[in-house]
């Protein structure tokens, strides 16, 4: 059934292959241990046609090969596979994403990140020069859903600036704002929150949908500090304003997190776009544990003007190749770091760098990898005169066990949301900033926030605990609309290893200065009456930062990580434009058959998280390749 090929690499590197928690080393209690089992299988995302071995698939070749399972990918396969002609194949080098509990439950999400689980890449950044030379872990996902089972959870669109610009730097006004809002609310579910509360007042539903395919909702458990949040804006409306909804074009002010979460669970892109009545088309395949290695062009097509590239090839042990074929395209769905890496080693790219590590240069497109944009990020920590944080889970095993029994039991309690936190604000530097006489503003416009503070109820990520213990509240503070560029690059010929991953932490002058203000407005923000009482002191690193710019500096680029919301490195530029990898169509320049649909086209990062922009790309994304084919 298969073209096999023979192993090309004598000494593959280890690829980590995801498999279930241990949940009876999670919650030892046998009954218990049966509860989360059966309640597991029953919101199982995808079943009987997500295969774990190449030799189940019932053919060789699809009209559409969409390589990555992630974010964007399952949005592809969904809306593609609504045609009953087409059939796809979706290769994901992940492993499935059922049973996961850490991806299920909310406020279980960071144990996702730990390397033993396997759940991410395991990546890491090149040195940093603006981080103390520091090399810092990279996680992306590496199970069904992509990153979307692995994140934050965050919906946050970005500003209408942020598409706007799009447009004008592709020159399709489809990217713009107005034209892009179908997609948001094709891809949207608005739910209520799982306290059902009243959210009057929290949120705007004129510019929600409560059609779409993925759940999005406000917190659905209250912490005692929300309150706190709210108080400050009335009590500092002119640096904090409130927002009644950020994601209304204006995000510009202080408003109540939304997440993509349902019902009190966790709404990846494998639970919303593979659900049960998806999956179970007989037109759509996904293969798990398949990393794709490389896109291949037709035997025939090699020295034509444009190469067309029709076949994808993979491995599930890193040893044996196979490849299948695409009779109308490849989709390449596998995120700004996977997409510019199969790229490059399929001989996209610089051909000068291509050929120093032995890969034939087929088609010349310098900027693969190049203008790879992330937003830093430093986490800041107070004490705080409370026991109603986090840590009256984290740090308390009993407790967490009884949290975890209400959660299956009722869907209820801290769980149901994010451990991040209830609250977001979004802000610009003074529009007279002295930074401004030296670089240009880099965001998208003046209703464009420059800098996020993100307001949660427990200790700052990864931050350790000090040794007194205690309880917090921390401010991850963003620079959202950076200057800074980075790259992916590779350093080995084999596709099976990482590429070089540098997300630039830090390195302009201006990200600097603006996480200065970020930190400084973060402990503004504290000053309020709202918080006397409630907020002690901060923790000795950042109490010690605070004392002047240097010491501020020093504290910054010791503490900063990346946000983890990577775009860029297969960005959009106008079809005749010499720069750029797609077209405005999302097509590969100088090539066919391949198109790049994720977060790697967008040619600026939006000033927020990624996610949601991601699956509105996505979702226009599928209906251009739609339009050509159907």
């Amino acid at each position: 059934m298969f073209i096999s090929l023979s192993p090309v690499f004598p000494h593959p590197p280890n690829i980590y292959i995801p498999g279930p928690p241990n949940l009876n080393e999670i919650m030892p209690d046998s009954r218990l241990f049966w509860v989360i089992l059966t309640l597991l299988t029953a919101l199982s995302a995808c079943g009987a046609k997500v295969y774990s071995n190449a030799a189940q698939l019932p053919e060789i070749k699809y009209d559409f090969v969409v390589a990555g399972g992630g974010t964007a990918g399952n949005v592809i396969a969904n809306r593609l596979t609504e045609n009953p002609t087409f059939n796809v194949l979706v290769l994901e080098a992940g492993g499935s994403n059922l049973e996961v509990l850490d991806s299920i439950v909310p406020g279980l999400d960071s144990g996702l990140f730990d390397p033993s689980l396997n759940y991410t890449w395991n990546y890491f950044t090149t040195p940093q020069p603006g981080a103390g030379n520091r090399i810092e872990p990279y996680p992306r996902g590496h199970l069904l859903g992509g990153t979307s089972s692995i994140n934050g959870m965050w919906y946050t669109r970005g500003s209408s600036e942020d598409f706007d610009r799009f447009a004008k730097a592709t020159g399709d006004p489809g990217w713009g704002w107005a034209a892009m809002q179908p997609y948001f609310y094709k891809n949207e579910k608005w739910s209520a929150p799982a306290d059902h509360h009243d959210t009057k007042g929290q949120y705007n539903p004129s510019v929600h949908s409560t059609t779409g395919i993925n759940s999005v909702s406000l917190p659905g458990y209250q912490w005692p500090m929300f309150s706190r949040v709210i108080q400050t804006t009335v009590e500092l409306p002119t640096e904090f304003g409130f927002v009644l909804d950020y994601n209304a074009g204006i995000p510009l002010g202080v408003g109540w997190a939304q997440n993509t979460i349902g019902h009190g669970a966790r709404s990846s892109s494998a639970v919303s776009y593979l659900a049960t009545q998806y999956i179970e088309r007989p037109n759509l395949h996904v293969l798990i544990n398949a990393q794709v290695s490389r896109l291949l062009p037709a035997s025939n097509d090699i020295n034509g003007s444009k190469v067309h590239f029709n076949q994808v090839e993979f491995s599930q042990d890193m040893q044996e190749l196979f490849v299948v074929q695409a009779s109308k395209e490849i989709v390449l769905s596998a995120g700004s770091v996977g997409t510019p890496n199969i790229l490059l080693h399929s001989g996209v790219g610089n051909k000068t760098a291509l050929a120093s590590l032995g890969i034939q240069p087929i088609v010349d497109l310098p900027d693969v990898g190049q203008n790879f944009v992330e937003q830093p990020l430093v986490s800041n920590s107070w004490f705080v005169n409370s026991t109603q944080t986090y840590e009256s889970y984290t740090q308390n095993a009993t407790q967490a066990a009884e949290d975890l029994r209400q959660w299956n039991r009722t869907r209820q309690g801290p769980l149901v949301s994010t451990i991040v936190g209830g609250h977001m604000a979004w802000l610009r530097l003074d529009a007279n900033a002295s930074i401004f006489d030296e670089y240009r503003d880099p965001a998208a416009g003046r209703n464009t926030p420059h800098i996020e503070l993100q307001i949660a109820n427990g200790i700052g990520l990864e931050t350790p605990i000090p040794p007194e213990g205690g309880n917090f509240i921390s401010f991850q503070t963003a620079v959202v609309s950076p200057a800074s560029r980075g790259s992916i690059t590779l350093n080995t010929s084999n596709p099976f290893s990482a590429p070089l991953i540098d997300p630039a932490l830090l390195v302009s002058d201006y990200d600097v200065f603006a996480m200065r203000v970020a930190i400084r407005k973060a402990v503004k923000f504290l000053s309020a009456d709202a918080w006397k009482g409630y907020v002690l002191r901060p923790i000795d690193a950042l109490a010690q930062a605070l004392t002047s710019d240097e010491a501020l500096d020093a504290y910054m680029r010791q503490t900063v990580i990346a946000a983890l919301h990577p775009v860029g490195s297969a960005a959009m530029s106008p079809a005749n434009a010499s720069w750029g990898v797609v077209d405005p169509n999302l097509v590969l320049k100088n090539a066919t058959g391949v198109r790049v649909v994720d977060a790697s086209v967008m040619p600026f990062v939006p000033s927020g998280h990624t996610q949601a922009p991601t699956y509105a790309i996505a979702e226009r994304g599928a209906d251009l390749i739609k339009r050509d084919w159907e």
